[in-house]
């Protein structure tokens, strides 16, 4: 396979992993490659975060930006089928429901909705329309753009986990769909690459800001995760995206809407 090919086939395995848009035929999917597909995981993102902003945009000459950007949340979520925000809901519920490590994993592994996921779900919705509506009062324009650094951002994070951090395995009966569980430094260095790109589209002092946050909301909940449950897994790596994606929002609204 071409070199070329061999990218586009691990980038559309990683905007299959990521999103229901479906992959072409000729696509070649195993383990050693999903792995390797986590370099482009900061590119899908990119891509949600632009067909987002694509509706955003679309509804706003005709509703009202708090409205705009609800179809816009809705475009995301059905982007991705909710991948994001049900990895969050069961990390909820895991952590919060659960007394040991085995309970944990065992909670969020069960497909059923807890009242810890739920309030988490619920809570973290409300905040990105919130924070995104008041991003709207500065400049209207400015919530396209906040979308895609959102989502872009936000996956970065979320799959550099995989390189530093362990991975906590799930057994036979995990309703879990595969997971990039190593990453090289190739790997990193390239999804990196894609923050730093996405950073370029505002101010130095804006990029500092999102870097600063973010970095330590990485600490935080990497720390936080080996203290629960010794590592990380798919649906932790979901919530990290969701809480990213939120913090992303409230580090823009708080340096300022105007670029």
């Amino acid at each position: 396979m071409a070199p070329w090919r061999q990218q586009l086939n691990l980038f559309f395995i990683a905007m299959g992993f990521f999103t229901r848009i479906p992959m072409p035929r000729w696509i070649e999917v195993d383990a050693e490659k999903l792995n390797q597909a986590s370099r482009y995981f900061g590119l899908v993102g990119t891509l949600i975060g632009v067909l987002s902003a694509l509706v955003y945009s679309l509804m706003l000459p005709w509703v009202s930006p708090s409205i705009a950007i609800i179809f816009a949340m809705i475009a995301s979520v059905l982007l991705t089928g909710g991948f994001h925000e049900d990895g969050l809901a069961d990390t909820a519920d895991g952590l919060g429901g659960g007394w040991t490590v085995e309970a944990k994993l065992s909670i969020m592994k069960d497909s059923r909705l807890g009242s810890y996921g739920a309030l988490a779900l619920l809570l973290c919705l409300l905040l990105k329309w919130q924070l995104l509506s008041e991003l709207a009062l500065f400049d209207p324009s400015s919530v396209s753009l906040a979308l895609i650094l959102g989502h872009t951002l936000s996956r970065v994070v979320a799959s550099s986990l995989i390189f530093s951090e362990q991975y906590v395995s799930d057994d036979a009966s995990s309703k879990s769909k595969p997971l990039a569980m190593q990453q090289s430094i190739n790997e990193l260095s390239i999804l990196l690459a894609t923050a730093v790109i996405s950073l370029l589209l505002i101010s130095f002092v804006q990029a500092l800001v999102l870097i600063s946050g973010l970095l330590i909301v990485r600490i935080a909940l990497a720390r936080w995760f080996n203290k629960q449950i010794g590592g990380y897994t798919g649906d932790t790596l979901g919530a990290t995206q969701q809480i990213a994606e939120v913090v992303c929002y409230l580090l823009l609204l708080i340096v300022g809407a105007s670029w």
